[in-house]
This record gives C-alpha cells, sequence and structure tokens, in this order.
C-alpha cells in the first residue's frame, strides 16, 4: 500500500475525531485535508518510530488547535450571550454554608463504565458541552480530551494560567450541572 493510501485509509477516524473536537463537520473536513496535505507534504517527516496513525493525529491535533484558535479571535464566532461573563449558571447550590462541596455527588452513578460505553450518555455529554461559553468549551477540550498541559493551553490562547484555571472550573461545574440534570436525574427518572 503506497503512503498516499495509507493516509486516505485513516480519513474516517481523522474527520470523526476532527468532528468531535471542532463540532462541525466543514471544519473538521478542512482540518484534517489540512492535516493530510502537510503528511503528504512532508513524508520524510514521519521517521517509523510511531505508526502512522500515532503521527498524523498527531499533526491532526495541532491543526484542530490551530482551528480552535482561529474560532476563538473570530469575532464572528463568539457569542456574547455565550461569554464567560454572563454566564449565569448557579454554582452555589453544589455547596454547603460553608462553601465545601454538598453532600450528595451524582446520584446513581454506580456504573460508570456503563455510562461512558453508552452512546445516549456521549450524546448527552456532546449536548452539555456546546451549552458552555465558547472559549469556556475550548478550554476545557485542549485541556480534557486533547490532553494539552495547562502552559501549552495558555500559549495558545495567550490566557493567564489563573484564566485557564477559572475558565476550567466553570467548565467542569457546568458540565457537572447539566449531567447531573439530563443523565443522571433522567437515570433515576427512567
Amino acid at each position: 500500500m503506497s503512503f498516499a493510501d495509507s493516509l486516505h485509509a485513516l480519513r474516517p477516524d481523522l474527520i470523526r475525531y476532527a468532528r468531535y473536537q471542532l463540532g462541525d463537520e466543514t471544519s473538521a473536513e478542512d482540518v484534517v485535508q489540512e492535516t493530510l496535505l502537510a503528511a503528504l507534504e512532508k513524508p520524510e517527516s514521519f521517521s517509523g518510530q510511531s505508526s502512522l496513525r500515532t503521527w498524523v493525529t498527531a499533526i491532526l491535533k495541532f491543526k484542530v488547535i490551530d482551528a480552535q484558535r482561529r474560532r476563538y479571535k473570530d469575532p464572528l464566532h463568539i457569542h456574547p450571550e455565550l461569554d464567560e461573563e454572563n454566564d449565569l449558571s448557579d454554582f452555589d447550590t453544589l455547596f454547603d454554608k460553608t462553601g465545601h462541596w454538598g453532600s450528595e455527588g451524582p446520584r446513581h452513578w454506580n456504573h460508570p463504565d456503563a455510562s461512558l460505553q453508552d452512546k445516549q450518555f456521549w450524546h448527552t455529554f456532546e449536548v452539555c458541552r456546546k451549552t458552555m461559553p465558547a472559549r469556556t468549551a475550548l478550554v476545557f477540550c485542549l485541556r480534557e480530551i486533547t490532553g494539552l498541559e495547562i502552559e501549552a493551553i495558555c500559549q495558545q490562547l495567550e490566557i493567564t494560567t489563573t484564566n485557564c484555571s477559572v475558565l476550567l472550573y466553570r467548565a467542569r461545574m457546568a458540565l457537572r450541572l447539566c449531567l447531573q440534570k439530563n443523565w443522571f436525574d433522567d437515570e433515576v427518572a427512567g
């Protein structure tokens, strides 16, 4: 199989990854095309120390980060009603009077492995992620899904570590509230 054919065989998996990271088909297609073009232009960069899939996925991750950064900096993609400063989520309900976590965690999370494998859970997770403010969701995805270190995220988005930590906190709290309401409580009712 030729190098180009091997790359073409990876395309469906790359599209799936990019679609999940970027949230839309058009952007996913664009970054995968950029990734495949970069790989085809410099095949000598592939040293064979890792699998072809690993090497191309690493290129894709950087292309996704670049696309997310462009989206974040483009005023046409930022909606004021979704900005963090206008986020009215009530996190106070998660804490007791002393400021500590309330006594309850997510209810009825007896089988987390089964829940994680459930497609409906991931659909609900994606809905919850999309309800977050754009910048908050971006930082969350870069950290928790892509696995970037906080320092790298701060460099990529040109934000401070404090700001990054606040955005991650807000994302986790929003995700927890949304999943509690739309997944765990529904499991109990269902």
